[in-house]
């Protein structure tokens, strides 16, 4: 039962880890695991957790780069990536690639994790990932030690065995998974569908 017990902190005091705070709170989130090209034509492939949606229309994502990392550097000089979805079968490889590898290393090739061509930008996508954005960058905003991007998806793929009786990916098909706090990762979650209300007057208690 909860009780009365509170207890507050001030995210920029320096005996509060912050960054770890919002990784315990902030949960599940969604994992981009991005891929992209340096400007020399060398891969990258990433898994980051701070990623979401940022517009509808037109299609945008974004995500934010804690302190710069390969995949910001990359997208900053060519513009391209790909947002790979983070399905269940592909957890040790994603996990893998959080390792931090040279610059001049090609994590898929050297994890042995598949790829192939995207069709309308350079870099690959995940062979094995039932869902590929392929973005080009459309913004950056500092944002303290972080950068958050915002990319503009200009194609959507997805295996044909994903797909339900309306046209779209099923939850089940794509077996999703999520970070939490520390080492914790999120499995594929329980589902409950429950019909929003329009209206004030269709809510039901």
């Amino acid at each position: 039962m909860p009780t009365d017990s509170w207890s507050t902190l001030d995210p920029d005091d320096e005996g509060v880890n912050g960054y770890r705070w919002l990784n315990s709170v902030v949960v599940p989130r969604p994992i981009a695991w991005i891929s992209t090209l340096s400007a020399d034509g060398v891969p990258n492939l990433a898994p980051h957790s701070f990623f979401t949606v940022a517009c509808a229309n037109p299609a945008m994502i974004a995500f934010a780069s804690v302190t710069r990392k390969d995949t910001l550097s990359n997208i900053e000089a060519t513009g391209e990536l790909v947002v790979n979805l983070a399905s269940e079968p592909d957890l040790a490889a994603i996990n893998a690639t959080s390792a931090r590898f040279p610059a001049d290393v090609d994590e898929a090739a050297a994890l042995d994790i598949a790829m192939t061509p995207s069709v309308r930008v350079a870099p690959q996508r995940v062979a094995s990932a039932p869902v590929a954005l392929e973005c080009r960058l459309h913004s950056t905003q500092e944002l303290g030690d972080t950068t958050l991007v915002v990319a503009r998806v200009v194609l959507i793929g997805a295996r044909d065995d994903t797909l339900g009786p309306h046209g779209y990916p099923l939850i089940e098909r794509l077996r999703p998974l999520s970070r939490l706090g520390g080492d914790e990762w999120g499995l594929p979650p329980s589902v409950v569908a429950i019909t929003r209300p329009q209206r004030p007057e269709d809510i039901t208690r």
